[in-house]
């Protein structure tokens, strides 16, 4: 990468900061700039008020200052600061592909939108897992985060639902809230009639209900209503009205794997089908507390046929949410 950067052509300011325009077809004003520390910025003009919106949105980012600042003739600055030197051609690239960005930002509005989730992405991206999903975990992802929409549906707090999403912290069950555990499960057009179990823990809680929620998924790009996994991401994060809420999903994401990726535009997948069980009394079930001494860390698939007496109204599941 060449020694060169924006940021050389422009003198640090005895107050203030100095910037120099950046030419893109933007529908808000960006600029390079230099504040009176001599640190790098990324200034993006914004007209009217949108506080509200940044409190709602903004997380913070290990190295990267974000601030929203009042400006003159009712106008706002969002400002992106380098924290170290030393990562001046990571931020020249964020900074360049989040210009590139605005580019389908209609007005100020969206472009902070448009702005804020690109950091996001940025951020999931640095923190996350350089491997990629296999397609299995893909799907067991897109299943997981199907539910966490349908538990914002439910519960009114942003928070509480992203909290009680446990399953990238390698948690038994993949969800609890109040004295409920909910293991959620994914089955492809062509696991017809079993579902796998993982361990002996899984299908066991210390909670008082325990419900197994299957979601078979069809790779249907073209039908309505089809979602890709960086869509589903996008959805849940639109839906996060803090920016407590947003921080801890971006986390997750992360330790789940996740990383914002082209190659998660596909495939695209439609819920076809979704079916709720408790798990209690005779449902067909190995757990640790049932197995003789020494044996551990098995897994083993259960036929649907099998579970059928068990079957439940969806609903229960949310009884508690």
């Amino acid at each position: 990468m060449p020694n060169s950067s924006p940021w050389d052509e422009i003198q640090v300011p005895a107050a203030d900061f100095n910037v120099r325009q950046l030419d893109v077809k933007t529908a808000v004003p960006c600029f390079w700039g230099r504040d009176v520390q001599g640190d790098c910025l990324f200034v993006v003009e914004l007209q009217g008020n949108h506080t509200d919106q940044f409190r709602r949105r903004v997380v913070p980012v290990y190295g990267l200052g974000i601030d929203l600042r009042d400006g003159e003739d009712s106008r706002q600055r969002l400002v992106l600061t380098l924290d170290r030197q030393v990562n001046r051609d990571l931020f020249e690239g964020l900074c360049r592909t989040l210009a590139s960005s605005l580019e389908l930002a209609a007005d100020s509005a969206s472009s902070l939108v448009v702005a804020l989730a690109h950091i996001r992405r940025w951020k999931a991206f640095l923190s996350g897992s350089s491997q990629r999903l296999s397609a299995e975990e893909v799907r067991g992802l897109f299943a997981e985060l199907t539910f966490l929409l349908e538990l914002l549906n439910k519960c009114g707090s942003a928070n509480r639902a992203v909290e009680s999403w446990l399953g990238p912290e390698r948690s038994h069950q993949d969800f609890v809230f109040g004295n409920t555990s909910v293991e959620i499960k994914s089955l492809s057009g062509l696991e017809r009639s079993r579902v796998r179990i993982s361990s002996e823990d899984q299908l066991e809680s210390l909670n008082d209900a325990l419900y197994l929620r299957i979601y078979r998924l069809s790779n249907i790009p073209d039908a309505a209503g089809a979602r890709a996994l960086n869509d589903l991401v996008l959805a849940v994060q639109d839906r996060l009205d803090c920016a407590e809420a947003l921080e801890a999903f971006d986390r997750k994401l992360a330790a789940y794997g996740y990383a914002p990726n082209p190659e998660y535009d596909v495939p695209r997948f439609v819920v076809s089908e979704v079916s709720s069980y408790q798990v209690f009394g005779g449902f067909p079930r190995l757990v640790r507390s049932g197995l003789p001494g020494g044996i551990t860390g098995l897994s083993y698939d259960i036929e649907l046929e099998a579970m059928a007496a068990f079957e439940c109204n969806g609903s229960a599941v949310f009884r508690e949410a």
